[in-house]
């Protein structure tokens, strides 16, 4: 048995930790079109760890995945190696409505709400004492909206280098930047037995061999299955969502701020928008005395050919409303006043370490995609058969792990044990039938 992964982020990565977990002799690839990997929101995401802030559909593989993360880290040191770490989430409520609850899923994304809507704790939200490097504003509010142990932090690049990297140790071939241009089938059966791909710097077309073809490149998902099945009448529902962010030092958030006053811990803080930002920022303290902080998206930036081409699209304009965001939130009082308010510029005394600008997945019902595809919806096409069949339909060996929305750090290693599972004729640990494309 042989697979082919198609995209090499967080997702791809985690395919292929499990799948080669096993140590197992099976060939397993990797084709990621970037050249420099993990330049998409595998690399500038957030990396905030949620375990139960799920829909119905998706709750199941989200305590997965939380729980992966937490075995991962501390079995192979994940504090040190890629920042994990416990946390607190809270919500800074800036409006005078204080709406409490809201629907799950990703309502909140394009709506540019808050994401603390979606927040599930089992306990009522409790007045919380603000972090140091969070500036205090004028008449806000701040709730703790998270369970102890529910919620956690990690840095994303370096949590999918390790994954990748530990994959490569084990067997796992690379190909990048490669793109898959078609399928290859047996010219009797029409079943597929590979994929043709093409290297993007030397144009050098290529067979891979594979019984298993996985498809997982975020937003460029529905083109990469086009490209392989061009006369399916499937349309992948997943489009793709720009989205700022910045990454800064505080003079307020130092590496004793963070060992010490925090205990190594990190905080989520989650806000509403009532003032001149217009959006909802999402503010992450991570290892290193490093602040994340997001929340601005765009939907009418095209998604570009290549992810590393992304930070060349970023709108000055709105950059600097980020910034602006970021100033009025951490940045220090100024002289003579403690709180902060839009008439109330605090000094910027921010260090800003990284720009950035990435796609996310969103799919069209707000929860991912991680299934097999039934054969009927190739386009004509057809796999090679495996040995169970599921109400009276032989399953295909094409597999889809997209759609992931802001939530694909969070959700990765869940996504690639299953996906794993299923590509191995196992019975998956959880239950994801809700999240099939029907």
């Amino acid at each position: 048995m042989s697979t082919v992964i198609l995209g090499g982020g967080i997702i791809g990565s985690s395919i292929a930790y499990y799948l080669s977990e096993n140590g197992s002799s099976d060939e397993i690839h990797i084709v990621e079109a970037s050249s420099q990997l993990f330049s998409a929101a595998s690399g500038y995401a957030a990396g905030f760890l949620a375990k139960d802030w799920f829909a119905p559909a998706l709750a199941p593989l989200g305590a997965l995945s939380f729980n992966l993360h937490q075995s991962l880290a501390a079995k192979h040191g994940g504090a040190q190696k890629w920042g994990y770490m416990k946390g607190t989430a809270l919500s800074l409520d800036l409006s005078k409505k204080n709406k409490k609850g809201g629907a799950p899923g990703d309502d909140w994304l394009s709506a540019g709400t808050s994401r603390a809507e979606a927040a599930a704790s089992s306990s009522s939200p409790i007045h919380a004492e603000v972090p140091g490097w969070l500036t205090k504003q004028k008449k806000g509010v701040l709730e703790k909206i998270s369970d102890d142990g529910t919620v956690a932090q990690v840095d994303p690049l370096r949590l999918s280098r390790f994954l990748l990297e530990s994959s490569l140790s084990r067997g796992v071939k690379l190909h990048n930047p490669a793109k898959a241009i078609s399928v290859i089938t047996d010219q009797v059966s029409g079943a597929i037995t590979g994929v043709n791909i093409i290297n993007l710097d030397t144009q050098t077309e290529s067979p891979l061999s594979c019984t298993n073809i996985i498809i997982c490149a975020g937003p460029w998902t529905p083109q990469v299955y086009h490209d392989l099945f061009p006369s399916s009448r499937l349309s992948i529902p997943i489009t793709a969502l720009a989205g700022y962010s910045l990454v800064v030092r505080s003079p307020r958030y130092t590496l004793q701020d963070e060992r010490v006053t925090n205990a190594g811990r990190s905080h989520a803080v989650f806000t509403t928008h009532t003032d001149s930002s217009g959006f909802s920022p999402e503010i992450f303290s991570r290892q290193g005395g490093e602040i994340y902080i997001s929340g601005l998206n765009d939907t009418h930036i095209p998604l570009p050919a290549q992810a590393e081409d992304s930070c060349k699209l970023i709108k000055q304009n709105e950059m600097e409303r980020l910034k602006k965001a970021a100033v009025r939130l951490m940045g220090g009082p100024a002289e003579g006043n403690v709180e902060s308010t839009d008439d109330n510029a605090n000094q910027n005394d921010l260090e800003i370490l990284r720009e950035g600008l990435c796609f996310r997945p969103v799919s069209a019902l707000g929860i991912p995609f991680v299934t097999r595809v039934d054969d009927h919806l190739l386009g004509g096409l057809k796999t090679e058969p495996i040995n169970r069949c599921e109400n009276g339909r032989t399953m295909g060996r094409v597999f889809i792990a997209s759609g992931h929305g802001p939530w694909g750090i969070s959700l990765s290693l869940g996504t690639g044990k299953v996906i794993a599972q299923m590509v191995e004729g196992a019975e998956p640990d959880v239950d994801v039938s809700g999240l099939a494309i029907v």
